[in-house]
């Protein structure tokens, strides 16, 4: 039976954007991030990070990095209550840096890629699943994948058809209260 989930973008929305964050001593959970997701978990929500990762092509850090700070980031949420069902992420850029990480794709937001990969890996009910993300391209992915339910963290104009929130926790709420 298809699950239904909260995709997430990560920089901004997770964690602090301090631009490239590619280590876990850069790493810094954002307030109430932590407790938001643990919230969506146990109420029945799959939990999927769906993020653009162009420093890779750009050659600021390597996929190996991105996998390191994304392996211990999972462990640290596992020991706060949080399980997240999948990581997905596109390290393409047109004009990337990196030769081998530079092309057009279909999983670059706002295309949809990722997240018709996380459902077909997954299983997961995209009628009844939600979107988190502080960027114009998150929301633009969400609705091309069909997902009705986006909040935007935003202090400036939302995007057409979102609701703005302030943060994580912010969405979380609202969505819980809604279900």
């Amino acid at each position: 039976m298809a699950q239904p989930a909260v995709f997430l973008d990560r920089d901004g929305v997770i964690n602090v954007d301090s631009g490239y964050v590619s280590s876990w001593s850069a790493f810094e959970f954002l307030p109430g991030a932590i407790e938001a997701m643990r919230d969506l978990c146990q109420s029945g929500y799959a939990l999927v990070i769906v993020t653009n990762q162009s420093g890779i092509a750009r050659g600021y850090y390597s996929e190996a990095d991105f996998l390191t700070l994304t392996q211990t980031m999972r462990g640290h949420l596992e020991t706060q209550g949080v399980s997240l069902a999948g990581v997905y992420y596109c390290p393409h850029l047109a004009d990337a840096t990196v030769s081998e990480y530079g092309l057009e794709c279909e999983c670059r937001k706002p295309l949809p890629g990722m997240i018709f990969k996380a459902v077909s890996e997954l299983t997961l009910d995209l009628t009844k699943s939600a979107m988190v993300g502080d960027k114009v391209s998150d929301m633009q992915a969400a609705h091309a994948a069909g997902i009705e339910t986006c909040f935007h963290v935003t202090q400036g104009e939302t995007a057409p058809g979102c609701i703005s929130v302030a943060d994580l926790a912010s969405a979380t709420a609202r969505l819980l209260k809604t279900n």
